[in-house]
């Protein structure tokens, strides 16, 4: 037995294909709308106003070129760049990474992220994809940083390079959340998941980290989204540990 965001369901353990799971981190810096982007990924509406102190953790199940997968996301929160990597960098199967096109200063954060990637990619898991993200399209009046400048930097580190509103289309932003899976899933970075019968937890091949899911078989309609939390350790980090919630807190339209 499991729980969906505020109700109880039975994991069936022979009508339960097995499938795949995929963590996502998002990275960037602060007000470059990485929450409101995963907001709208998950709920396919835009909120206004959030606490960009929290740093969460949220699923869902999707279909992915007709295939279930369970995607995490991780949305961090880093002041200044990139600190505490270790919190994520291991555990992450994509990356993407999301500045502002109307603000420079965002796009020179994300120079320093895609520094520390790369470093990693090079040393430790060569084909982890990174997606260089810039949101805000709907400020294009007040772009700060040009098209061809996002292109150049998404080409320097070998990433693919999107941009996009989070207040707008909501089949654009689901396409770059599917499109990180579908690159990670291509490079072998992807788990598997297997239901193991009723009453038990997931088991992921391979291990997991040091956090637990429910069993998510289906995302609630957001006027009736319940709270849903689950702890996370997050190493040699001073903050409160990060926590899976969603909708509360957050203003919806």
């Amino acid at each position: 037995m499991s729980v969906m965001f505020g109700k109880v369901k039975t994991c069936n353990l022979t009508a339960a294909p097995e499938r795949c799971e995929c963590n996502l981190v998002l990275l960037g810096a602060t007000g470059s709308g990485k929450s409101a982007l995963i907001v709208k990924f998950l709920t396919k509406r835009f909120i206004s106003e959030y606490d960009p102190r929290l740093e969460d953790i949220y699923a869902s199940e999707e279909i992915v070129d007709q295939q279930p997968v369970v995607v995490r996301v991780m949305d961090t929160y880093d002041q200044d760049g990139p600190v505490n990597t270790e919190r994520y960098l291991t555990w992450a199967n994509a990356f993407i990474v999301v500045y502002g096109i109307d603000n420079q200063d965002s796009f020179k954060v994300c120079h320093k992220y895609l520094d520390t990637l790369s470093v990693h990619n090079k040393t430790f898991k060569s084909h982890t994809p990174i997606v260089l993200l810039g949101n805000k399209l709907d400020m294009e009046r007040y772009r700060g940083v040009s098209k061809s400048e996002g292109e150049e930097l998404a080409s320097r580190f070998g990433c693919l390079f999107y941009e996009i509103s989070a207040c707008m289309d909501f089949q654009d932003v689901q396409q770059i959340f599917h499109e990180a899976v579908r690159r990670a899933r291509r490079d072998g970075e992807c788990g598997r998941v297997v239901y193991i019968g009723e009453d038990k937890s997931l088991l992921t091949l391979p291990s997991p980290p040091s956090f637990t899911t429910p069993c998510i078989k289906e995302l609630p309609a957001p006027a009736t989204a319940k709270l849903v939390t689950v702890k996370t350790s997050r190493a040699q980090s001073k903050r409160r540990a990060a926590t899976l919630t969603l909708l509360k807190g957050f203003k919806i339209f």
